[in-house]
């Protein structure tokens, strides 16, 4: 009979996964359910929300605590965004807004992977559902990770997405309208070349974005079944 390895968790294949993941957790359906599957095959996850504070209001953030709680995700790291991607609205080419606030993310989420020795990021992408969703959207954000990015949603259609969220119990959580384009173009670009976003990319201080973001990083810890509201922060973490 097979030994369970230390701090390894079982997959659906019976085999015994030792691994971490960063879900880069909205408040819609598709990421809560990629991070469902994931860690019904053994992965060990915390969860990161880019909120769109200060330019709105917390809601979105209060909605990834409640999932956190439904999924069982004992972290989540809360990170307020709003200001930096205001900036790349502002300084960049927009059609490429979408790209580079992705790209920005993942930079933000590799940071958090670092500071959790996580193997891997987590997203709830699809492919072609949106402009930074193509293939050459996903390639030009794959070019900056550090981390390799798991998409275990890639192929769903969207149907198929809200009946594993109903399932799941995360359906009334993440129904309602996303708020994630409200600084986006009306006609984002969705074949753009990685030599282009490297160039918008000189447009910005993106070193600066990154830490000015990571400055007001929010760790909350849960309970382990998982309630939408975190416990204090031990001492020494940022607030």
């Amino acid at each position: 009979m097979r030994r369970k390895r230390a701090g390894s968790t079982q997959n659906t294949w019976g085999l015994d996964v030792v691994g971490r993941g960063v879900l880069l957790l909205s408040g819609g359906f598709d990421s809560p359910v990629a991070g469902h599957l994931m860690a019904r095959q053994g992965l060990d996850l915390i969860a990161a929300h880019f909120s769109l504070e200060p330019i709105t209001d917390d809601a979105a953030a209060i909605k990834a605590r409640t999932l956190c709680g439904i999924l069982g995700i004992p972290s989540l790291y809360v990170v307020r965004v709003g200001e930096a991607f205001a900036e790349v609205a502002h300084d960049a080419d927009r059609r490429f807004y979408f790209i580079l606030t992705k790209r920005l993310m993942v930079r933000l989420a590799d940071a958090i992977a670092d500071l959790e020795a996580a193997d891997v990021l987590v997203t709830g992408e699809n492919l072609g559902q949106v402009s930074s969703q193509t293939v050459a959207s996903l390639r030009a954000i794959d070019a900056v990770a550090r981390h390799p990015i798991l998409r275990p949603l890639i192929g769903f259609d969207k149907q198929e997405i809200v009946d594993r969220a109903k399932s799941i119990r995360t359906y009334e959580v993440s129904k309602g309208p996303e708020i994630c384009d409200l600084l986006g173009p009306p006609r984002p670009s969705t074949h753009a070349r990685l030599d282009q976003i490297l160039a918008e990319e000189t447009k910005l201080d993106v070193p600066g974005l990154v830490s000015s973001c990571l400055s007001r990083l929010v760790p909350e810890k849960f309970k382990a079944d998982g309630p939408a509201a975190p416990l204090p922060s031990s001492p020494g973490t940022a607030a």
